[in-house]
């Protein structure tokens, strides 16, 4: 198993949003604003970018729950950063705080759920059928 990852740990991602990351892009007749899906999958980027320095051998973290709130959009041409923090963990599973924000306000905020696996393991299981 990874590490003990310290509580406070941090993690970063930036991207500069574009058309493939609106809602335009996924529903023509939506508004071309950064998505919900693309700023959660940031922040998950985020906290993997927290936790993976502690995973050894074929371990990664992989999410497992999401709790986010979109609170701001921006648009094509923004640069967006997220960042993560991991707040506690409970035996298995690592609660991080995530928080986004482009170059005028935080556009988001909440926390992820994620937990090691081993991807050996995990892609055996996946090749079973079995979870």
């Amino acid at each position: 198993m990874a590490k003990a990852i310290p509580i406070g740990v941090r993690g970063e991602a930036e991207e500069t949003v574009e058309f493939k990351d609106t809602l335009t892009a996924h529903h023509p007749e939506l508004p071309p604003v950064y998505s919900t899906p693309d700023m959660i999958r940031l922040m998950e980027t985020a906290a993997f970018h927290a936790l993976q320095p502690y995973c050894e051998g074929d371990e990664i973290t992989v999410g497992t729950s999401i709790n986010v709130e979109h609170r701001a959009a921006s648009g094509i041409g923004a640069r967006v950063r997220a960042e993560a923090v991991l707040e506690s963990f409970d035996g298995r599973f690592y609660a991080v705080r995530v928080t986004a924000r482009d170059d005028v306000q935080e556009i988001g905020r909440g926390t992820v759920t994620r937990t090691v696996v081993s991807v050996g393991k995990f892609l055996e299981r996946v090749k079973k059928g079995n979870r």
